[in-house]
């Protein structure tokens, strides 16, 4: 799931090599972190967030054919 989240998050931003993706498994689910450039936090949320919830939905289906599920946030620095 990891990978996937990588790779896609790769393909949209302008700043590939500062993509970075942690996993933290809890008890009911995995929770992926995405962490991204700042100037491309716009590109992988898309209006109206309509890409973060595509990305979220392409991790679901994923995640269903191995029975688990899979929180993806998105981390803004400050």
């Amino acid at each position: 799931m990891k990978d996937l989240v990588a790779y896609l998050a790769r393909a949209l931003v302008n700043n590939p090599d500062e993509v970075e993706v942690s996993e933290i498994q809890g008890e009911t689910a995995a929770i992926l972190e995405l962490r991204v450039a700042k100037e491309d936090l716009g590109r992988i949320i898309g209006k109206q967030g309509r890409t973060a919830k595509s990305i979220r939905t392409l991790l679901n289906a994923a995640a269903s054919r191995t029975n688990r599920k899979v929180v993806l946030e998105i981390v803004e620095e400050k």
